[in-house]
């Protein structure tokens, strides 16, 4: 017998806000996060524009030396899984320590620490390259720092699927609950990317968006969407096994339901193009969930504003729940926040849990000339409407699909 898995804890980094609180805030009057990348001069560039954190000091939550040894994308991580920890009102001197695990997955890791001390081997030689380069770079690195700062001895993942990281982080926290692994897992998903070299990187494959119109440049699901811009941020989630937080008093937010994950086994950057790969991740998710298509209240779609994703991930979800698709809300917190890439389905559960406990589902920013061809009923102004059941949906370059389904807690 499978154990019921739940949410207890939450915490953001994001372009619209450094907690949860501001964040869904900011969703909720439709703020957009996008503006002029202030990482590096851009000017040589085709894509102007990226969605960055603002405001953020690590110092003001961690202790000084051990921010320095870390890069943002872990800084991120370890703050957003801070914030979490004091939501869900865990207590680790109360608990069985190799029982609380840490499943925080990053899509790419330090591009900009390879960068820096690829520059110093040309430059000054290999003598120079800092002793914690490897350290520092490597995806792994957000959950190894977390259960470091938190004293999480149990079971420590960073499953890396590109943009479909979070997610899939998420459901395999999900899974080891169930079978035991673990009573408390802090899960989720970390980036920090926008460098020299990763935009460069993403401008070649034609996936970043050349508008310079801040509005208009994250559009899922617009006829005039061109690509996506480059976020940055974390979202990490307490999941706990039911009875394991009922016996302490912890406030439960949801409940996750089920998790289904495949691969479309065709192609390193486009989605298969009749959806069929997603929807069967779709159709494991209501399988595991014990619900049917009907059941859905509100898909968050992973709607990066690119041409092909839009398109298919619709073919995906009318193919997997049929005239059912029709009937819930859709929306992509992306056009507020960009593509946070191995982030974004960790903050993607949040507002999804945020959208269940509010009843409301935020609107598709920017969305002006709905795509004929993106004919589901994505949302353009925000609604107050009942979330009992939220799916969230994620793709990731390889043929990656990840799907998580959330209940209200009863």
């Amino acid at each position: 017998m499978s154990r019921r898995v739940v949410v207890t804890g939450m915490g953001a980094v994001t372009p619209i806000g450094n907690n949860v609180k501001d964040f869904w805030e900011n969703i909720k009057k439709g703020t957009i996060g996008i503006g002029l990348n202030t990482k590096f001069d851009t000017t040589d560039y085709k894509a102007h524009l990226a969605a960055e954190v603002k405001n953020f000091d690590a110092a003001e939550m961690i202790d000084k030396k051990a921010a320095r040894r870390m890069e943002s994308f872990s800084q991120y991580a370890v703050v957003a899984a801070m914030e979490a920890m004091a939501d869900s009102g865990l207590d680790m001197e109360k608990e069985d320590p190799f029982m609380v695990g840490c499943s925080v997955g990053c899509g790419i890791g330090s591009l900009q620490c390879i960068q820096t001390n690829y520059k110093k081997l040309l430059e000054k030689g290999p003598n120079r390259v800092a002793p914690l380069m490897i350290p520092m770079l490597i995806s792994n690195m957000a959950a190894g720092n977390i259960s470091i700062q938190m004293g999480l001895k149990g079971k420590n993942i960073d499953v890396v699927t590109a943009c479909a990281t979070g997610t899939h982080c998420i459901g395999e926290a999900f899974r080891s609950i169930q079978y035991g692994e673990a009573d408390v897992m802090f899960a989720g998903g970390t980036e920090s990317a926008i460098t020299e070299i990763g935009v460069a990187g993403f401008t070649s494959l034609n996936a970043l968006t050349t508008s310079e119109d801040p509005n208009r440049a994250s559009i899922p699901f617009d006829v005039d969407r061109s690509g996506f811009v480059m976020g940055e941020g974390a979202g990490i989630v307490v999941l706990e096994e039911l009875e394991h937080a009922k016996k302490r008093g912890a406030h439960i937010l949801a409940e996750v339901i089920g998790y289904g994950a495949t691969s479309d086994a065709h192609h390193v950057t486009a989605p298969i193009e009749d959806g069929s790969g997603d929807a069967k991740a779709i159709e494991f998710a209501l399988k595991d969930a014990g619900i049917k298509p009907e059941d859905i209240d509100y898909i968050n779609a992973h709607g990066t504003s690119t041409h092909m994703n839009d398109l298919f991930e619709t073919r995906a979800i009318k193919l997997a729940m049929g005239d059912a698709a029709y009937k819930c809300k859709i929306s992509s917190t992306k056009s507020m926040v960009g593509h946070l890439l191995g982030a974004a389905g960790g903050v993607e559960a949040i507002v999804c849990v945020k959208s269940i406990l509010d009843n409301y589902v935020h609107a598709n920013a920017g969305l002006v000339n709905q795509d004929p061809e993106c004919d589901l009923d994505c949302v353009k102004e925000g609604v107050n409407t009942e979330v009992n059941v939220a799916l969230s949906n994620s793709l990731g370059f390889g043929g990656h699909n990840a799907v998580l389904i959330f209940r209200a807690y009863e």
